[in-house]
C-alpha cells in the first residue's frame, strides 16, 4: 500500500508522511483507528530495510544505479565457523588429560607411616622448623648462652654521661 502510494503521488522530490497517509485513505476507504501509527512503524522499517530513502523528511523510491548505503560506524567483522558444543557449555578451568580409553584405572596407593603428618604424608611437619632442633645427636635442645632476644628492634644502647669535674 505504501509503495502504490508513493507511485500514485510521482513527486520528484518524494512524499512525506501526511501525504502518504492521504494517498492511502482515499485509495483504501476506511483504515483502522491506529493507522498513523502503523504507517510510521511500516514506514521506518522500510527505511532500514533499505526499501525507501528518506531525503529532507520526504519517502522516495532509492535510485537503482546508487551504491549500497553502508550504515555508521565500523563494519562488522566476518563471522567464524566454530563448532558450538551440543546441549552444554564448556565447563571451567583446565581440561583433564587424555587418556588411553582400554588402559586398566590405577589409583596411587598411600604408604602409611607410624608418624604420618597432617601434610599429607611428606614426612615433613608444617610450617616454619624450628630454630633449635632436636635431632638423634643431641637429645636434650641446646639452650642459647646469655639472655634470650626479645621481640623487635633492639633498644639503642646509651652513653653514660660523664659527671662535671669543676669548681
Amino acid at each position: 500500500m505504501i509503495m502504490e502510494a508513493i507511485d500514485a503521488l510521482n513527486e520528484e522530490e518524494g512524499s512525506n508522511k501526511s501525504a502518504i497517509w492521504r494517498q492511502i485513505e482515499g485509495t483504501h476507504g476506511t483504515l483502522p483507528p491506529a493507522h498513523g501509527t502503523l504507517l510510521a512503524h511500516h514506514l521506518n522499517q522500510m527505511k532500514q530495510a533499505g526499501q525507501l530513502v528518506m531525503l529532507k523528511n520526504n519517502y522516495m523510491k532509492p535510485n537503482p544505479n546508487a551504491p549500497p548505503r553502508r550504515g555508521r560506524g565500523r563494519p562488522p567483522k566476518p563471522k567464524s565457523s566454530v563448532p558450538v558444543p551440543d546441549g552444554y557449555p564448556r565447563p571451567r578451568g583446565r581440561p583433564p588429560k587424555e587418556r588411553v580409553p582400554y588402559a586398566p584405572i590405577t589409583v596411587p596407593m598411600k604408604k602409611k607411616k607410624k608418624t604420618e603428618s597432617s601434610s599429607g604424608g611428606s614426612g615433613k611437619k608444617r610450617g616454619r622448623p624450628r630454630k633449635y632442633p632436636m635431632t638423634e645427636e643431641t637429645p636434650v635442645a641446646v639452650k642459647p648462652i646469655g639472655t634470650p632476644r626479645g621481640r623487635g628492634r633492639p633498644p639503642k644502647v646509651k652513653t653514660p654521661v660523664a659527671a662535671t669535674v669543676g669548681a
